[in-house]
């Protein structure tokens, strides 16, 4: 259970550090996918619980069972929803970047302002 929690930091981690350290456009996305795949992992780990059921089949339900928490996998599934929408309009703000300025240097397209 610690090792999902570790897991998704280190991924934030790297993320945040592609994020800051890379000049790449495309790369910053990556990072940004990167982050938000770190808080989906994180997000999924915290509510899980060793042996609880699905809250969805009441019929099945033992006595002394318990569900494992929906409310973080809704989140996640949303999380993953808006994560895909944010990466495919940064990759086509990207293609418009290459197409006006004719790179996707981040510290070239600062440079040309106008």
């Amino acid at each position: 259970m610690l090792i999902n929690y570790i897991g998704a930091f280190i991924v934030m981690i790297l993320g945040l550090y592609i994020m800051m350290s890379k000049k790449n456009l495309i790369k910053i996305v990556i990072g940004m996918s990167l982050v938000d795949s770190g808080l989906n992992l994180l997000l999924v780990s915290v509510g899980f619980r060793p042996g609880g059921t699905a809250p969805i089949f009441i019929t099945d339900l033992k006595p002394g069972a318990f569900f494992v928490d929906p409310v973080p996998q809704a989140l996640t599934l949303t999380s993953i929803v808006i994560g895909a929408c944010v990466s495919a309009l940064a990759l086509s703000l990207i293609i418009k970047i290459q197409e006006k300025y004719g790179t996707i240097d981040a510290d070239k397209v600062r440079r040309l302002r106008g």
